[in-house]
């Protein structure tokens, strides 16, 4: 079982361990009686003041992940664990320090690195508050069930912006004056839609019946929102499989995939911008004046071609291209075909080097995209195959890729015929499905060099360890044979 507290914990502890050190930092650069200490006694403090912090965040509650009430809650904890820093600090510093280690380096440590605390999440806080305001990257929520349970939950997404929640509305039978209440069940799929939903929290326990609890999750794999079940028992529900948590809080998630976990979406995000910056600096900043010149040149209108598509959990994107078209009425409505008269003479060959592509690594380095996932379809087309292709929305629990596992595999370009886009969105369910940071590379390079010259590569480095190992057995023989006849 794999837990959002985990996770964040790894990032608070990354927090803590960089202010830390830049208070360090800080104080032995305006501090010059301690620029007389030797290497090894300055190792020893930052050695003594890091070992401290992992201390604290080893024994320190859980709970400190977590706001309840407000950011003075935050504060509160924050006090408390830098209390327990001190503690900490100083029995080490008496056990394993050299006698006369200064303790008010030590305090002027703590101080400016409490300080730096307060400052760092505040404005995190107020970031993460701001951000869910305006509706930037937050996952909107409803929760149906109107109970002890679904309060808490709606306490909790309003209280902790880190966790990236907005809470919309509960769904229930019953309203009791609850303005919250948007609606019933049978309302469910239109609210969704009205109000954006991207995820759904169920404390209601009628759902614990498992045709019910199925029939809602058909619902929702079919228009692409994210389910959550949180059980009011808990005790028992912390044995079942596939569950993340809260706090204390065990949640079931039915849709589980790798890219669920903020360890894996961090690794991925952080690839992304590395690679996409790597091909806007190097490639894209020579190819852009190259490309300018010649799109003008070839016909007239915008250098760039902006079409809205489907991203992440139904979010629209503006996706940025080479203009490989004349400037037409139809170029969000009908797909490019093969001979296709809409494309120019220039276009043919971007389209074909898929060069026209190139400047979505923006649209990666903004997060709208990623380098390797699905690719991101034309709002008509979403809409369209949504109807025709029963799981088809669940390809959208992950970002929009420039390259993907579909068109590595052949699946690729017009989609004139329903088993095409079956193919694609098959291809596709697999790689969300099974995910790993490795398969990325392997389609980055099945993309660049192609999937018969990757697999000669693979098939003659095989040849060559398989010949290595038969020679060095049949040296190890020789050898064995020599020894025996000696």
């Amino acid at each position: 079982m794999k837990s959002i507290e985990t996770e964040l914990k790894f990032l608070y502890l990354i927090f803590d361990l960089i202010i830390l050190n830049l208070a360090f930092s800080i104080i032995y650069s305006i501090n010059p009686v301690l620029k007389e200490l030797d290497t090894q006694d300055k190792s020893l403090y930052l050695l003594l003041l890091n070992l401290s912090v992992l201390l604290v965040n080893m024994l320190f509650s859980r709970r400190n992940l977590y706001l309840h009430d407000n950011f003075s809650n935050k504060v509160a904890h924050l006090t408390n664990r830098i209390l327990f820093f001190i503690a900490i600090m100083f029995i080490l510093a008496y056990l394993f320090l050299f006698k006369r280690f200064s303790v008010l380096f030590l305090l002027e440590c703590t101080l400016i690195f409490y300080i730096g605390e307060l400052i760092c999440y505040y404005v995190l806080y107020s970031y993460l508050n701001f951000r869910r305001t305006k509706g930037f990257f937050v996952h909107k929520v409803l929760i149906i069930g109107l109970n002890d349970m679904s309060i808490f939950v709606r306490h909790l997404l309003n209280n902790n912006p880190m966790l990236g929640y907005e809470f919309i509305g509960y769904i229930s039978e019953r309203k009791d004056d609850n303005l919250n209440v948007l609606g019933t069940i049978d309302e469910l799929i239109p609210l969704i839609s009205q109000n954006q939903i991207d995820f759904i929290f169920v404390t209601n326990s009628d759902y614990n019946d498992l045709n019910k609890s199925k029939e809602l999750l058909t619902i929702c794999n079919k228009i692409g929102v994210r389910l959550r079940f949180i059980p009011e028992n808990q005790f028992w529900f912390k044995n079942v499989m596939n569950t993340e948590s809260i706090g204390s809080l065990a949640i079931f998630n039915p849709q589980e995939i790798p890219l669920d976990y903020l360890g894996a979406r961090f690794s991925k995000r952080l690839f992304d911008i590395f690679f996409s910056s790597l091909v806007i600096l190097f490639i894209i900043s020579w190819l852009f004046p190259i490309l300018f010149l010649l799109i003008k040149l070839d016909s007239k209108g915008p250098v760039f071609f902006l079409q809205k598509r489907t991203g992440i959990n139904n979010k629209i994107f503006t996706c940025i291209k080479f203009r490989s078209m004349c400037v037409n009425d139809e170029a969000d409505e009908k797909q490019a075909t093969r001979g296709d008269r809409r494309i120019t003479a220039l276009g043919h060959f971007l389209r074909k080097t898929s060069i026209d592509e190139f400047p979505q690594f923006f649209n990666v380095l903004l997060g709208h995209m990623s380098i390797v996932g699905p690719r991101p379809h034309m709002l008509k087309h979403t809409e369209q195959y949504s109807k025709l292709i029963e799981y088809y929305r669940e390809r959208l629990y992950v970002k929009p890729g420039i390259t993907g596992w579909a068109q590595v595999n052949g699946y690729r370009g017009e989609t004139d015929e329903l088993w095409k886009m079956e193919k694609r969105v098959e291809h596709d369910m697999y790689y969300l499905e099974n995910w790993t940071f490795w398969w990325d590379f392997k389609i980055i390079i099945m993309t660049v060099f192609g999937k018969k010259l990757l697999s000669k590569f693979i098939k003659s480095v095989l040849a060559k360890l398989n010949h290595k190992n038969q020679n060095e057995f049949s040296n190890e023989n020789s050898l064995n044979f020599n020894e025996n006849n000696k």
